[in-house]
């Protein structure tokens, strides 16, 4: 009972302050060390602590006396080592706001006496201005050598290597801008701070996944082996939902709180090939995941049972992911499971599924992003389940109006049409379009004449109804009749304007492709388009970012929506993950609208964004099993 009312009273004493310090104390630093420190390295991701990992760590420290560095908040780590983790006798946490506190004997004090030490998160630029070249540094090495364990979180882990991005300049650098100028001032390389022989010629960063960080270890590996006149480094990057623990003898595994959580390592060799002011270029970069069930050696970098091998290139400063080709599409937004049966979502599924596999066997050929793209989006036209092809909708006049487009993300030419009533297969058009004229959009009979010139299949009009959507045209009138008789405005309901299929593809050599198809609106007048055929409003594609939308086109098409996703991919270096829904899920119900979008990144990344109750979407890869899904509770792993 003693012993326990010695540590509350630890627990809720006021913090001392000291010059450029603050000091966080709980537990008992009184209590007896229960085993014997051992030496290891906890290298965390940056987002929640993985119990486990931490642990590892404690028993490291012979579940003792642990002292936590930081440059920002408070004790609230110590808290949770000691009340939730536990397994520690004491948690001594030091707040640094200053240089000064680096000398200040107490604090050193408390180093050299430390079981183990822990770095946590916030500004890496902090820790480099208070501690490199001081005794602190000269500790936390002291501390290694002695065969005690050190870890870090977040910017605690990226200061750890024999390099490290500093962020001196105050901000955070994103792949894009870093990829853009390698060797530049904004990749503020450092060296020099610690001296850790498990991560000798290592380079780390941190929320590595989830913020799209390949891009930047490379750059910062390039400039890092330009400062050390061209020898060859090793990246190592670990996701905000992995920890990666170190053994004495640099063996290192994953504990992951997420699945599919780990670490990314990358061998560098890049200096050579890059130039000052001159964005990244690199013909071939091999990458490998690190798994739970992965063994990582370091320094070496060898892997045991790697999670994954990916190869990529850097093209004018653009990442691209090779001999790993992705097909995403979609079927529409909008659907609702009061619309549709059974039967109908079966069809529906089925049909996603044998368009994936109609790509992708483009894409295993070696085919093309465009020719995977109209591969695709060919089948989901001939089938009545979608508001595209066969399934169009119809107009006030009781017709089928056709609008699609199509982009090469590798050339930037495009091809459109609108307003077509007997093209089978509307993609055909507007990739002939595209590839056979000097044009981008072509509407109604010339465009259907052109066709014609083409040897792009016609029907008779017929071909395209569907009894479901005549039901739903004369559903929609006798509402507007209603409406009229009422003297009341028609209230449209937002899903009216729903209903497109796209396809986006990224082939083997790192090449992007988009296309998007539609019927347009139920009961729509007066010869409107929405934004599928409209280049950068429902479909774009570029070097680095592709996307097709399916919503209610007016915002699209003032929002300029694929577009604007991908100029915030290409121009803020956003996540393509984050510009998608911003975009989507922000600024288009900000303004009125409503919808969804599907996109693809050159690196391989895939989003889905949507605000509507369901949407038909789906992707494959290089392995050929098609992934589908239509409702938001449904899981969709992602690439």
């Amino acid at each position: 009972m003693l012993l326990l009312a010695a540590s509350l009273l630890v627990l809720h004493a006021a913090p001392s302050r000291a010059a450029d310090f603050q000091r966080h104390l709980i537990g008992d630093p009184a209590l007896p060390r229960p085993g014997t420190p051992a030496p290891g390295l906890l290298l965390m991701g940056g987002g929640d602590r993985n119990h486990d990992a931490l642990r590892w760590f404690l028993g490291k420290a012979g579940n003792g006396h642990v002292v936590v560095l930081r440059a920002s908040m408070g004790g609230e780590i110590g808290e949770e080592f000691h009340d939730e983790v536990g397994g520690v006798a004491s948690v001594e946490t030091f707040v640094f706001s200053g240089r000064d506190a680096a000398h200040d004997p107490a604090v050193l004090a408390s180093l050299r006496k430390a079981d183990g030490i822990f770095i946590a998160g916030g500004d890496q630029s902090r820790y480099v201005r208070y501690w490199k070249g001081t005794p602190v540094a000269e500790a936390l090495d002291a501390h290694v050598r002695a065969g005690k364990p050190l870890g870090g979180t977040s910017a605690g882990l990226a200061i750890l290597g024999e390099f490290l991005y500093g962020a001196m300049d105050g901000g955070s650098q994103v792949s894009p801008r870093a990829l853009a100028d390698p060797l530049g001032e904004a990749n503020t390389i450092e060296t020099g701070f610690l001296h850790i022989d498990a991560l000798e010629g290592v380079i780390t960063d941190t929320h590595f996944r989830e913020r799209d960080r390949l891009g930047r270890l490379l750059a910062f590996l390039a400039k890092a082996e330009t400062l050390s006149n061209g020898r060859a480094l090793l990246g190592l990057g670990v996701d905000e939902d992995a920890a990666m623990a170190v053994d004495g003898d640099g063996r290192a595994r994953v504990f992951a709180t997420a699945p599919g959580a780990g670490a990314t390592v990358v061998r560098g060799g890049f200096a050579r090939g890059q130039q000052d002011s001159q964005p990244m270029r690199v013909e071939r970069i091999e990458v490998a995941g690190v798994g739970v069930d992965s063994v990582l050696h370091l320094p070496s970098g060898r892997i045991e049972r790697p999670a994954s091998t990916r190869a990529y290139a850097v093209r004018d400063g653009v990442l691209v992911a090779l001999d790993a080709p992705v097909l995403v599409i979609h079927g529409g937004a909008g659907v609702d499971r009061d619309d549709i049966t059974a039967e109908e979502e079966q069809a529906a599924r089925d049909a996603l599924a044998a368009a994936l596999r109609a790509g992708h066997a483009q894409l295993r050929s070696g085919k093309p992003a465009l020719d995977a793209v109209t591969a695709a989006i060919t089948v989901l036209e001939d089938t009545p389940q979608f508001n595209a092809g066969r399934g169009a909708v119809f107009t006030h006049d009781g017709r089928n109006e056709l609008d699609t487009s199509i982009m090469d993300g590798a050339s930037g030419q495009a091809g459109a049409a609108a307003g077509l009533r007997r093209v089978k297969n509307p993609i055909l058009l507007a990739r002939s379009i595209m590839e056979r004229s000097r044009h981008v959009m072509m509407v109604g009979e010339g465009a259907e004449a052109f066709a014609r010139e083409q040897g792009i299949a016609l029907v008779e009009p017929a071909y395209f109804r569907t009894e479901k959507r005549w039901q739903q045209l004369q559903k929609a009138l006798a509402a507007e009749a209603s409406a009229q008789s009422a003297a009341t405005p028609p209230e449209l309901p937002g899903k009216a304007y729903f209903g497109t299929v796209g396809a986006l593809a990224l082939d083997a050599q790192g090449h992007l492709a988009a296309g998007t198809s539609t019927g347009g609106m139920t009961n729509k007048r007066y010869g409107r388009v929405g934004d599928a055929p409209i280049i950068g409003a429902g479909t774009w594609a570029d070097a680095r970012c592709a996307v097709s939308g399916t919503g209610w086109g007016e915002f699209y098409i003032r929002a300029a929506a694929a577009h604007e996703i991908c100029a915030r991919v290409r121009l803020t270096g956003t996540p393509l993950r984050r510009a998608a829904d911003a975009v989507i899920n922000e600024d288009i119900p900000a303004a009125g609208g409503d919808g969804g979008a599907i996109a693809l990144g050159a690196d391989g990344n895939v989003a889905f964004p949507f605000n509507s109750p369901g949407m038909y979407r789906g992707w494959i890869g290089a392995d050929g099993v098609p992934h589908v899904a239509i409702w938001p509770e449904e899981a969709l792993p992602t690439p």
